[in-house]
């Protein structure tokens, strides 16, 4: 075999591992999972788990495993996750991957990683950021969500709030203030699991097929814990 043939035929195997759908997800895939991890376990924990009757009444949910602190006490806070949205049948969309940035949460001065849920009460939070930059507190109001095993808020800015938020390290689940944290779609994840070309509002909407099995099971551990 001449040299030639030899660089072309090595050219095409790297050209097709490349292009491989499936290795170009893997990591896609391992957040949708740990997203599900994290919603199983939190839905789980007697007495601390996040309201059923407020997840059936609510229009959206985020789930952001595995948020990195950077600093101390006022250092900023990077993750990425999944979010939701439920049709008016009841039913729950695939998900867009979404990334949060800043936030950082004073209590928690030390912790490395955080799980953060996200419930979102109306469709105005989700549109701000299908279309660009959102910010908990200054584009939606948000409270520190209930816990427990009914939604009743205590305090006037639970009940006016847009986004119930939660936070959960080192076995610690509790609503938390996120003020200040900003809320972008990751169209690379999205492109990399759905096809290139897809926008957050095609996924949103039901118009990508072919959805991998972990990301199947993240609508459908929502659709488990909403269902009454």
């Amino acid at each position: 075999m001449s040299t030639l043939m030899r660089t072309c035929l090595a050219a095409l195997a790297l050209f097709a591992f490349v292009a491989l759908p499936a290795a170009a997800g893997e990591k896609e895939n391992e957040r949708a999972a740990n997203a599900v991890r994290v919603l199983q376990e939190v839905m789980q924990a007697p007495d601390k788990a996040i309201p059923r009757d407020l997840l059936h009444n609510a229009y959206a949910v985020a789930v952001i495993p595995d948020v990195i602190k950077a600093g101390f006490v006022l250092g900023g806070r990077h993750g990425s996750g999944l979010l939701s949205i439920k049709s008016a049948d009841g039913t729950w969309s695939n998900p867009s991957y979404i990334s949060m940035t800043g936030g950082s949460v004073g209590f928690q001065a030390g912790v490395s990683s955080t799980d953060v849920i996200l419930v979102f009460r109306n469709q105005r939070g989700v549109e701000s950021i299908v279309h660009g930059k959102f910010t908990i507190g200054a584009d939606a109001s948000a409270a520190a969500g209930p816990v427990g095993r009914t939604a009743q808020a205590s305090t006037d800015a639970q009940l006016k709030a847009e986004i119930y938020s939660y936070s959960r390290a080192r076995g610690l689940f509790a609503g938390v203030a996120l003020d200040g944290s900003a809320l972008t779609i990751d169209n690379k994840a999205n492109q990399a699991v759905y096809g290139n070309g897809v926008t957050a509002r095609r996924i949103l909407d039901g118009g990508v097929s072919n959805v991998p099995a972990a990301v199947v099971d993240f609508r459908d551990r929502l659709e488990e814990y909403t269902a009454q």
